[in-house]
């Protein structure tokens, strides 16, 4: 058993598409649309683990949820990048590329190296080796 993928609903979904190919090399299926419903998405594949399905539909409301407070519900993900050296370059890239870093790159008390940084929509991304 594994997870198959993990989806997330968005305001723009071709901003979010192009954030997750860019940053993290994901190649997207064609876009799906169902006009009746007005939703539209794209599963995104990576070298290796779960898809991520991005889903747009102008009726789904805004979080309510504060970003920079834990809540209870899905609250992150993570990225292995594959080494502390590869953690740090990619966090430099996002601050220098200016995405908000809310923490890290840090050791971990369990022994985790990573850090953690913040999509376009606000969303938690932990980078870890």
């Amino acid at each position: 058993m594994h997870i198959e993928h993990l989806a997330i609903w968005v305001k723009d979904l071709e901003l979010m598409k192009g954030f997750y190919c860019r940053y993290f090399n994901a190649t997207s299926n064609e876009k799906y649309m169902n006009p009746t419903k007005q939703f539209q998405s794209y599963f995104l594949s990576f070298t290796e683990g779960p898809r991520l399905e991005l889903m747009q539909m102008p009726t789904v409301p805004d979080t309510k949820d504060d970003i920079y407070q834990q809540f209870t519900g899905l609250v992150h993900f993570a990225f292995s990048l594959g080494s502390k050296e590869r953690v740090d370059e990619m966090t430099d890239r996002f601050k220098a590329d200016g995405f908000e870093v809310l923490d890290g790159p840090r050791t971990t008390g369990d022994g985790y190296y990573e850090s953690v940084v913040l999509d376009p929509e606000k969303n938690r991304i932990e980078l870890t080796v």
